[in-house]
């Protein structure tokens, strides 16, 4: 049977996330169609649209997978003892407060931060978003 019914509609075919992931991930590759996929594997390619942009937003896991988060280590324009020595000879308020760091955790949280930012407030925000 073609997956039509008694009545002549067709059935609906829940596919597992994994498959989802498998055919998103054949439309990824360099000159793929994705109507092509689509007929390949059975689906209406509108429905292939839908996962893949649930894919490029982070929303397409497969169930109970952990959402990976690691902080790395970022150094600004110079040597951390260089940058020490710097701050020792400026007065605090002398510092100045224009800047900004924008963070963004696609589907999570998106951090923003403007003017001066502690670099002690930002790691204690990122680890509670890393929880």
């Amino acid at each position: 049977m073609d997956g039509a019914g008694v009545s002549g509609r067709k059935r609906r075919v829940f596919r597992r996330v994994e498959e989802k992931l498998r055919i998103v991930k054949l439309t990824l590759e360099p000159g793929a169609s994705v109507a092509g996929i689509a007929l390949a594997n059975g689906v209406n390619a509108n429905q292939v649209f839908r996962w893949k942009r649930q894919y490029e937003r982070g929303e397409l896991k497969p169930r109970g997978a952990k959402q990976a988060t690691a902080l790395v280590p970022v150094t600004i324009a110079a040597e951390l003892e260089a940058l020490k020595l710097v701050e020792s000879a400026i007065p605090a308020a002398a510092l100045p407060l224009a800047g900004s760091v924008t963070i963004e955790f696609p589907g999570r949280a998106l951090l923003s931060i403007e003017g001066a930012a502690d670099p002690a407030v930002i790691r204690a925000v990122l680890e509670s978003l890393a929880r």
